[in-house]
């Protein structure tokens, strides 16, 4: 387990976010340094993935209604008005959070930690907490795009 603590698992998710956001959706996110603020009250969708195997935790990509439309008009290449419904928003979602998860993924593989990656699952709701039990490490990444603010969250056991 001590490979897992030599991984900066801040700067790689981070440096994920901002690619990943660059190259499929064409935007340019600011990644919070410290301290990320918490995603706004109201609609959220949470994107999770999981890790089993010599490394086991998850992924969450938490964001509010009003960012994960946009992320889906910038992802299908549409305007927010032309989404037909929340399926088209939670395949994309689970998509971006499958993206993060797999390089991470990588990364531990890479470790010689080798582990499998989950299919992503979607949570949307007002009033909920995503709160895995027993996990050693835990990582908050925020980041926002203009008004948006938008969290992943990492646990690892």
């Amino acid at each position: 387990m001590n490979d897992i603590k030599a991984l900066d698992i801040t700067t790689c998710v981070s440096n994920t976010v901002q690619k990943v956001f660059d190259t499929m959706l064409s935007l340019e996110v600011e990644i919070f340094a410290e301290n990320p603020p918490p995603v706004p009250e109201g609609l959220r969708y949470v994107g999770s993935v999981g890790f089993a195997g010599e490394v086991t935790g998850s992924v969450n990509l938490q964001l509010d209604d009003a960012f994960a439309y946009l992320l889906t008009a910038s992802m299908l290449g549409m305007e927010t008005d032309e989404i037909e419904g929340p399926e088209e928003v939670e395949d994309v979602i689970g998509e971006l959070s499958n993206m993060i998860g797999g390089d991470l993924k990588s990364r531990f593989c890479d470790l010689d930690l080798p582990c499998e990656l989950s299919v992503p699952s979607i949570t949307s709701g007002r009033d909920f907490r995503i709160e895995p039990v027993g996990s050693l490490q835990r990582e908050t990444i925020g980041f926002g795009y203009q008004e948006h603010i938008a969290q992943v969250q990492v646990y690892i056991k």
